[in-house]
């Protein structure tokens, strides 16, 4: 259990600050549900895009 606790205490010495609210978003890759690699460039529509990052609470 202390070494679990360390590590996840290390962790945020790594850590990177998201972007700012308001600034823009660098590209990105990612893959999606059917193992296809997406680019935010991608996906974007003319009036932009919204990403939303949904955890599941039901697992």
């Amino acid at each position: 259990m202390r070494v679990l606790l360390f590590l996840l205490s290390m962790g945020s010495l790594w850590a990177q600050p998201g972007p700012a609210k308001g600034s823009k978003v660098p590209d990105f890759e990612a893959l999606d549900q059917n193992g296809s690699r997406q680019s935010l460039k991608s996906i974007m529509g003319p009036r932009g895009a919204m990403l939303v990052f949904f955890r599941s609470a039901d697992w």
